[in-house]
């Protein structure tokens, strides 16, 4: 696949909660299979723990739980997806990778006003593609827990 020009954005789609997302594929640093994350105390309830990751702890969020959805009931068909924003890794879990996107820019849709400012936060943008909606993931909202406890 080429590289994307300025006009495109190159994106990584997954399901998670039985809903598609989408992240930007440049801060994406790996996709792993399912590992058992041990719980640390008083973490918030969408991070399932922590993993070794090659000698780094990795946090792992549950991407269902922190978006509203369903907590996940991990099996052996989930994975991790390994992101890096700023100096900060963490794994999302996720239900499955589904594919790459290659989408001009402006076919990405400003989310709809649904009166909660919450879910705005989150999603950065809506693309359809064929018959179905796939939601741009705003990274930079998910972590906010972590920059709180740098803080």
């Amino acid at each position: 696949m080429s590289a994307p020009g300025n006009d495109m954005r190159e994106l990584i789609a997954f399901t998670s909660g039985g809903q598609e997302f989408c992240v930007d594929v440049t801060a994406v640093r790996e996709i792993r299979g399912w590992t058992p994350a041990t719980p640390l105390p008083h973490s918030p309830g969408y991070v399932r723990g922590v993993i070794n990751l090659r000698g780094v702890v990795l946090p792992v969020m549950d991407m269902a739980l922190r978006l509203g959805m369903k907590q996940t009931d991990p099996d052996q068909r989930h994975v991790i997806i390994v992101i890096q924003t700023g100096s900060q890794l963490i794994g999302l879990m996720v239900d499955s990778v589904s594919d790459i996107l290659a989408v001009p820019v402006a076919d990405i849709q400003q989310p709809p006003d649904i009166g909660h400012h919450m879910d705005r936060d989150f999603v950065q943008g809506i693309i359809p593609i064929d018959d179905r909606m796939v939601s741009l993931i705003q990274l930079s909202a998910l972590f906010g827990f972590l920059e709180s406890e740098a803080a």
